[in-house]
């Protein structure tokens, strides 16, 4: 689903280079080199414990790499102070596996929050306007006074994603955006994740192990096999592959 149209391949956004961590005798990544493009959406898909989780950790600055270069919209990210690391986060938007919504705070609040906390001179009516926006956008402005617990989990996956959206990233980070919903709902959260690129002009990295959701969303999918990137290409690039690793992993995940 390459729309080249959207996608400026003169400009990185994210540059790995020779990245490798290790947590004690585990080897998570083993020299990992990967690029994301202005306005791309790269698929990286692997088995659980692949490490795919630790890259976005990584690339957001959580964790510190053993060895190698990341480069996030042109800042070396563990060499930045903390204030250019807390700016450079603004520009991130993530969107985690939990959805992790304040269960305490309605619809609204949840929007509300990361905009007070991170740009204290907006304004109530500024506010009100980006969140009804947002919630527009995701397609639940008609939830905006409800609790998360009166959602369904794609929904609130959704306002998960459109509570990192209040920012305007420059990048998305969606970790395992599709896990434990439901066929239906995965594919509504495809359509976002792509709705969100055209709309929003964000660059991302989709962490997945859902082929289907792989397939609707990366315009490159790139694969990890033991640490390392071991396929990339559009998704019939990858998987007409006959590397026996690859064709397992497809054999194993795929349900058309």
């Amino acid at each position: 689903m390459e729309n080249q149209h959207s996608i400026d391949r003169t400009q990185r956004v994210i540059t790995i280079r020779g990245l490798y961590k290790s947590f004690g005798a585990l080897k998570v990544l083993q020299g990992i080199d990967l690029d994301v493009f202005k306005g791309e959406n790269v698929v990286v898909l692997g088995r659980s414990g692949t490490g795919k989780s630790v890259l976005i950790k990584i690339i957001a600055g959580l964790l510190p790499p053993d060895k190698g270069r990341v480069d996030v919209l042109g800042k070396e990210v563990d060499t930045i102070s903390e204030d250019e690391l807390r700016a450079l986060r603004l520009k991130l938007g993530f969107s985690f596996q939990s959805s992790a919504l304040y269960d305490s705070m309605s619809i609204r609040e949840n929007l509300e929050f990361p905009m007070i906390r991170n740009l204290p001179k907006a304004t109530r009516s500024e506010v009100d306007k980006m969140v009804k926006e947002t919630l527009d956008a995701v397609g639940l402005l008609d939830k905006i006074d409800r609790m998360p617990a009166e959602l369904s989990g794609g929904q609130r996956k959704r306002i998960g994603i459109a509570r990192t959206l209040m920012l305007k990233p420059e990048i998305m980070l969606y970790d395992e955006p599709t896990a434990g919903l439901d066929p239906v709902t995965c594919i509504e959260i495809n359509n976002l994740i792509n709705e969100v690129q055209e709309r929003y002009n964000t660059s991302a990295i989709i962490i997945t192990h859902d082929l289907a959701c792989a397939k609707a969303t990366g315009d490159r999918i790139v694969m990890l096999l033991e640490g390392k990137v071991a396929k990339g290409g559009t998704f019939e690039e990858v998987f007409t592959s006959d590397d026996p690793e690859v064709k397992n992993f497809y054999n194993y995940n795929f349900i058309e």
